[in-house]
């Protein structure tokens, strides 16, 4: 499944576009309001000290995402656009891991004051398209904006579970076949190929490299915007799902959090993890969902067999590939972000 949108060209600012700090913040929220969607169980949107949104199951899914320049994203990499899309799918996959339907959005931004005000309007679509794409219905229902030096992007999602139970991460059990719907390793793969490639001579992100190596290699439009397969969440859950999660930090590491809560082994399978299995095992922030269902269940929707779940006979919860043990890799910011921006 590939985007349904062609990124928009970056703007041409005339000679002293608006700014958050010329323009102030009313002037500012006036803009990007009319672009945010209304959501179908929106009762109260923004304009408010907050929000109503219905909650007809009684209870409600809800999770929170940042995004900060920097360890997150490089804004010489990423359109506006691009950041509301992927600020959306983040949190969007979160609401669908616990099998709910996602029904509304709080988006909260710190920019710097001399950031173009149309900008942020591109990132309200970039929120908008998101929503349209993967989430029918889902609302941005208010949030909030403020003055940082370090762009910052900070949602809120919120979800109904339609009468169904929340699937958790600690319901796998032994014989349970582990399942991937979405994609694996393409979002590393993307970021792989800009760090390579999408640098100056002295190794500063270039907006121009970019967006050639983004026409070039959908890989690339992947990991600035992915478009992971949010209605397979509800789907997996009335399929009788035992547990879920959001792949946003790799294969191995997040297959290691349902296997530690369930204490169970989530046994791999090699050639079920694509062509290139170290990316798929390592790579994160495709944000497809990692679910496991009892041996006869038959997969719903995109779901595709990956794996095992077996019993740990005595040894500790792990995730192994083949039979063998593995080390569970995949993202930590305060392990593995160098410090810089772009």
């Amino acid at each position: 499944m590939e985007p349904p949108w062609t990124p928009p060209a970056d703007s041409s600012p005339d000679d002293t576009p608006d700014t958050v700090e010329s323009i102030g913040e009313l002037a500012t929220l006036a803009r990007i309001l009319p672009r945010l969607p209304r959501g179908a169980s929106t009762v109260l949107g923004p304009g408010d000290d907050a929000a109503v949104v219905a909650a007809p199951d009684g209870r409600f899914v809800v999770t929170t995402d940042l995004m900060v320049h920097g360890p997150d994203f490089r804004r010489a990499w990423s359109t506006p656009h691009d950041l509301g899309f992927k600020a959306a799918a983040s949190n969007l996959s979160d609401v669908a891991a616990m099998g709910a339907r996602p029904t509304a959005l709080v988006v909260a931004l710190a920019v710097p004051a001399s950031t173009p005000v149309d900008e942020l309007e591109r990132l309200a679509e970039g929120l908008r398209d998101a929503c349209a794409a993967m989430a029918p219905g889902c609302g941005v229902v208010g949030g909030d904006l403020s003055v940082s030096p370090t762009f910052t992007i900070a949602v809120t999602a919120f979800g109904d579970l339609e009468g169904r139970a929340p699937v958790r991460r600690d319901g796998a059990r032994p014989g349970d076949v582990v399942a991937v719907s979405g994609a694996l390793g393409r979002s590393a793969r993307g970021l792989d190929l800009l760090f390579r490639l999408g640098v100056d001579h002295d190794g500063s992100p270039d907006r121009a490299l970019a967006r050639t190596l983004r026409e070039r290699d959908p890989d690339v439009g992947w990991h600035l915007a992915p478009l992971p397969p949010i209605a397979d969440g509800p789907l997996a859950a009335e399929h009788g799902a035992t547990s879920m999660l959001d792949l946003s930090d790799g294969l191995a590491l997040d297959a290691g959090r349902v296997a530690r809560a369930s204490e169970a082994v989530l046994d791999l399978d090699p050639r079920l993890l694509g062509d290139d299995p170290r990316l798929a095992l390592a790579g994160g922030e495709d944000h497809s969902l990692l679910a496991t269902f009892p041996v006869d269940a038959v997969l719903p929707g995109g779901f595709r067999r990956v794996g095992t779940v077996l019993d740990p006979a005595g040894g500790a919860p792990r995730v192994t590939v083949g039979g063998s043990d593995l080390d569970a890799g995949g993202w930590d910011p305060y392990r593995l972000w160098s410090g810089q921006a772009g």
